[in-house]
């Protein structure tokens, strides 16, 4: 095994396993799980993500052809093509009355209410991800338009998903890095014609080092940018164990957490790929963010003086 992969495997045991979130045949367990955690970052995503579109749009035109590497249940492309938020979402999946109806009638319920709200734009969402009942719900309620479910990081694509996937104009992926690695994106890029490569718009932890699967993108003529001076809450740590196994993987790659981890919240960073055609302006003038580090969060670990995980509300 490579040996990212193998720094990817190992700092994945320091994470919460949410496995068993993603294997539900409808969202609520994800939004009753992850939301009780503050998980944000599809929400702070979408500000970046709507500058990266609009930039790429004028070199791509007005339609463009998204993967979400990660999808799940469609989340990202809910917020992206909706004028939603998170907390709506969790409070229509917590609400009594639709913890009463089966996944099938609340699939169906969800298609009519996705399109009762005015779509921001007429992009193509293209869902990445092997949890295969999370990718049936979110085509089922059309927040997706195809899929690809192969495990990209063990086989090829199918020769019916290299259709899926060519002629991308970006790839955006919101916390899966880490559990994807170059293999992945690699062959995406190969599944693509003639035309320009897609963008990749990387939101990654900062425990996971990103310089392999740049190198990788280099070799298709590919250019990384790191925002720079910027993080993105992604949710606070689920236990005192997974905040002590951060704190140390990130001090060991000489990352210091004060004022971020160290505050009970796990941040990433934003990297973004594009040809080198295409990267005349730079990332730093497209995007103007806020990180979300000053939400009100639930209780959370942060580090005492002592350097010990300690719950503070």
């Amino acid at each position: 095994m490579p040996s990212n992969q193998i720094a990817f495997s190992k700092i994945n045991e320091s994470k919460a396993d949410f496995d068993h979130i993603y294997h539900q045949p409808d969202p609520r367990e994800y939004f009753r799980v992850l939301c009780g955690l503050d998980y944000v970052i599809p929400e702070l995503a979408r500000v970046p993500f709507q500058a990266i579109f609009d930039a790429l749009r004028a070199t791509r035109g007005p339609r463009l052809k998204i993967a979400d590497l990660g999808c799940s249940y469609g989340v990202n492309a809910s917020l992206l093509r909706y004028p939603l938020d998170l907390a709506r979402l969790t409070r229509r999946y917590s609400s009594p009355d639709m913890q009463r109806v089966d996944a099938t009638t609340l699939a169906e319920l969800d298609k009519n209410y996705f399109r009762s709200w005015p779509s921001q734009h007429e992009d193509m969402f293209v869902g990445i991800d092997t949890s295969l009942l999370a990718v049936q719900y979110a085509l089922q309620t059309g927040l997706i338009e195809a899929a690809v479910t192969t495990n990209l990081e063990q086989r090829e694509p199918t020769a019916s998903e290299i259709g899926v996937l060519r002629g991308l104009n970006i790839v955006i992926s919101t916390g899966c890095i880490g559990y994807t690695t170059e293999k992945s994106l690699r062959r995406i890029l190969c599944a693509q014609g003639p035309q320009p490569l897609p963008w990749v718009a990387s939101l990654v932890l900062r425990m996971f080092p990103y310089d392999s699967i740049a190198a990788e993108l280099a070799r298709f003529g590919l250019v990384t940018e790191k925002l720079e001076g910027v993080t993105f809450v992604q949710r606070r740590f689920h236990s005192a164990e997974e905040f002590d196994q951060s704190m140390a993987l990130l001090e060991g790659r000489g990352i210091d957490p004060t004022g971020k981890e160290a505050e009970g919240l796990l941040h990433a960073e934003l990297y973004l790929s594009r040809p080198a055609a295409e990267t005349g302006k730079k990332l730093q003038e497209i995007v103007s963010i806020t990180s979300g580090a000053h939400r009100r969060y639930g209780r959370r670990f942060v580090k005492d003086s002592l350097g010990a995980a300690k719950l503070i509300n």
